[in-house]
Order: C-alpha cells, then structure tokens, then sequence
C-alpha cells in the first residue's frame, strides 16, 4: 500500500504547532492522524468534506450538522475524523476554531486524542495504548462498540508505520 500526499492539513498544522519535524514526536502525531482517518475511511483528497456515509459537502465555513442514516445508523459526523456535531459544537468555542476548515479539523482532532489522556502516548509511539485510549472517540477503532466497522489493529498499525509512525 502507498499512502500518496502525506503533507496533509494535519502535517501543516503541525508545522504551525512548531513542532520539529525531525522529532519522533512529530512523526507519531502526524502518523496517527492518518490512521485515524484510514480508519474513518476519510483518507485521501476529499476527507476533510465527508459526511457520514460517504457522500461530501462543500461549505467548510461551519460543522455541516447533517444528520446522515447509513448502515441503519443515524449519525452528524462529518469531516476528516468524522466529528459529531454536538461534539464539535462543544470543542469549536473552547479551541477559538474560526470554522470547519482542515486546519480547524485537525486541531480539534488532536484536542480530543489530548481529552482521552492519549496524546503522551501518540508522542512516544505507544500505539497500541493510544488506539485503546481513542476507541470511544472514534467508532472505527477497535474495541469502540458502537456497532460500526471496527478496523483490524494490526492494518491500522501497518497506515501508521507507512505514514512514518514510530513504535515504542
């Protein structure tokens, strides 16, 4: 598998963070990032414009809150990381985000690792206790039971080791 335009919005903004990006640091947050969103399926050209479900939206200005039922789930997720509306209603105020742009998505994502105490561990590459940590946050980790397509570990091990992620 070839993972094609890693310097993605989430790469910027970590460039913005002033994060050195020869620090392994860097290198894990970025990778798991990535997974996140090969787990989402939102990886590639238009994820930061997916709705639950596949289909895209356009104006990027808000949280497109646009409830989607697919898989007989009903949910508001939307963007890069597939964030609820209520969540991202709660976050966007508290992060001073202007607006559900890449940048936006990518900063309230790493809120939310930070929130579920597992940014430390995205940082040192403890991979494993990162995902177990974020599984509640994102339905398509595994162990998340939410009822949706848990991804196998050892595949989302494989998008973070190809997006330069670095085990402990």
């Amino acid at each position: 598998m070839v993972v094609a335009g890693l310097a993605t919005p989430a790469l910027l903004f970590l460039l913005k963070m002033k994060m050195d990006k020869n620090t392994v640091a860097y290198k894990n947050l970025r990778a798991f990032l990535i997974a996140i969103q090969y787990a989402e399926g939102t990886f590639g050209k238009d994820g930061y414009n997916k709705l639950y479900g596949g289909n895209l939206f356009q104006d990027l200005s808000k949280h497109p809150n646009t409830p989607t039922t697919k898989w007989g789930i009903t949910s508001t997720a939307a963007g890069a990381y597939q964030i609820l509306s209520k969540t991202w209603n709660e976050i966007q105020p508290k992060l001073g985000l202007p607006d559900f742009s890449a940048a936006s998505q990518d900063k309230a994502a790493v809120e939310l690792i930070r929130r579920r105490k597992a940014l430390e561990d995205v940082y040192a590459g403890r991979f494993a206790q990162a995902l177990a940590k974020c599984r509640k946050e994102w339905a398509s980790l595994p162990g998340a039971g939410y009822g949706q397509n848990e991804k196998d570990p050892k595949n989302l091990l494989a998008v973070y080791k190809v997006a330069g992620g670095i085990t402990a």
